[in-house]
Order: C-alpha cells, then sequence, then structure tokens
C-alpha cells in the first residue's frame, strides 16, 4: 500500500471544518460513518474529533459526534473563524487595495475581515471604528499603529463583540468613508440574519457610511435567516469567491450592483 501524502496544517483544518459542517447537517453522526464518508482512518476521525470538541465546536457521545443548536451554529465566532478560509483570504486581498490613507473605516463583526487585519497595518493614518471586540484585538496586536475605536454596548460572548442602542446611537454621530461586512446569508439578493440585534448595527453603519462593500463566500448564498434587512442594492460593489452559483451572481446583478469574483488558492499538500 502506499502511503498518503501528510497533509498541511491548512488542509486538516479544511477538512475539520468540513467535518464540522456535515454533522451540523445531520444533528448527529455515528464516527465510524464518518470515517468512512471523508475515506480517513478511525483514528485520524477521532483526533479531527476530539480538535472540535476542545474548540467546543460540537460534542462526543458514546462513538457519535453531536452538533450544538443550528442557530450558534450560524452565529457564534467560534464556529464562523476558521470556516471557508481560504475564500476569506482571497476576499480581503481583494479589497485590500481599495482602503486609502487617513481614512475612517467601519467595519462590524464579520470573520470574514478578520483576514485583512495584515493589509491594515500597512494603511497610514488610518482608523477603524468596530463593534467585534476580537477584531479591535487583532488590530492591536498585529496593526498597532490603526486608529481604533471599539464601540462598547450590550456584549454577547459568543459572538465576541457588541450590539444594542449605545452601539447604534454611537454610530449615529460617525461619518465614516467606508463600511465593510458581510452576511450571515443571501438569496437572490436579498440579505438575512438569524439575530435582530446585529441587524440595526448593520443597518446604522450602512447609514455612517459614504460607501459600502459587502464581503461574502460562496457558503453564505442560497440561505435564509430569521430577518432580512434589505438588498445587495444598498451597497457599491459585491465581492465573493469563483464557487459562488452563478443563479446567485446574476440576481446581484440584475439590481444593478458591480460583482467580483475571486479565485481562492489551493490549500498546500
Amino acid at each position: 500500500m502506499t502511503a498518503r501524502t501528510r497533509l498541511s496544517q491548512a488542509a486538516v483544518e479544511e477538512r475539520r471544518q468540513a467535518v464540522l459542517r456535515y454533522v451540523a447537517e445531520h444533528g448527529e453522526t455515528r464516527i465510524d460513518d464518518l470515517a468512512r464518508h471523508f475515506d480517513v482512518s478511525l483514528m485520524t476521525m477521532h483526533r479531527d474529533l476530539d480538535d472540535l470538541t476542545g474548540r467546543h465546536l460540537l460534542r462526543k457521545e458514546r462513538g457519535r459526534a453531536v452538533a450544538f443548536p443550528a442557530l450558534t451554529m450560524e452565529t457564534a465566532t467560534r464556529f464562523r473563524e476558521n470556516s471557508a478560509l481560504a475564500a476569506k483570504n482571497a476576499i480581503c486581498a481583494a479589497v485590500a487595495g481599495r482602503i486609502r490613507p487617513g481614512s475612517t473605516v467601519l467595519m462590524e463583526d464579520s470573520t470574514t475581515l478578520f483576514p485583512l487585519v495584515p493589509a491594515l497595518a500597512e494603511v497610514d493614518q488610518l482608523h477603524v471604528v468596530t463593534n467585534s471586540v476580537g477584531l479591535a484585538q487583532r488590530l492591536g496586536s498585529a496593526a498597532p499603529a490603526v486608529n481604533v475605536t471599539l464601540l462598547g454596548g450590550h456584549y454577547r460572548g459568543d459572538f465576541n463583540s457588541c450590539t444594542g442602542s449605545t452601539v447604534t446611537r454611537a454610530l449615529s454621530q460617525i461619518r465614516a468613508d467606508l463600511v465593510l461586512m458581510s452576511a450571515t446569508a443571501v438569496l437572490e439578493g436579498r440579505l438575512f440574519h438569524p439575530l435582530n440585534d446585529y441587524v440595526e448595527v448593520k443597518l446604522a453603519m450602512l447609514a455612517s457610511a459614504e460607501q459600502a462593500l459587502l464581503l461574502v463566500d460562496h457558503s453564505k448564498f442560497g440561505k435564509t435567516a430569521t430577518y432580512a434587512y434589505g438588498t445587495v442594492a444598498d451597497y457599491h460593489t459585491v465581492i465573493t469567491d469563483t464557487a459562488t452559483p452563478d443563479a446567485e451572481l446574476a440576481a446581484i446583478r440584475d439590481l444593478g450592483v458591480p460583482v467580483e469574483t475571486v479565485e481562492p488558492e489551493e490549500p498546500s499538500l
């Protein structure tokens, strides 16, 4: 038997995220069935599940992997951060050159924006305003020259960010050059989110910025959530990756919004 090529850490993480999505879709799955589905040894699958369990992304119970509730899976930061990472990296790389020195940029709590942090460190006299504690921490560590305003309010630990009237009032007093935003779900150009508190923050950010860019990877398309809050027509440009369905791209263009697609890099083996 020929030995399998040892995968890079990025490729292992990509498989683990695929396992997480599979378990989330099925609610619970036998571990031996998972090993067969992903064509790995039972020992490798146990390692994958131990890692995901250690990050509180799912539970292992008597030979089964069990998902957390759907709402948490859709929204909590710890589930989203490593999802579709190659696509997020490519999308952020496409946006980096649009951020001008001396500008004020609003950034919401979406993990899609996290890979943009190193590029922001290269922009002179940049002011970032965000409700994301995680983003503010990353900027403080990797981009200390960036002036960061963290919008305080009701802190939501699962999402490591703030919402509520304190946040929206503060946004009403800010005029930004650009807002960078993502979406939990997009269907035929309409935008959705499971939590109304975050919808209110998104709308307040849009109202406070001269220009808005929507950064959404392919995994968000073809879905809905509880609260609809407008369409892609509220944005100047949509940036996504090449795996986004053609029908969804056509729906965006039908609303008169430019859409750009980027090609994610393949994980190295």
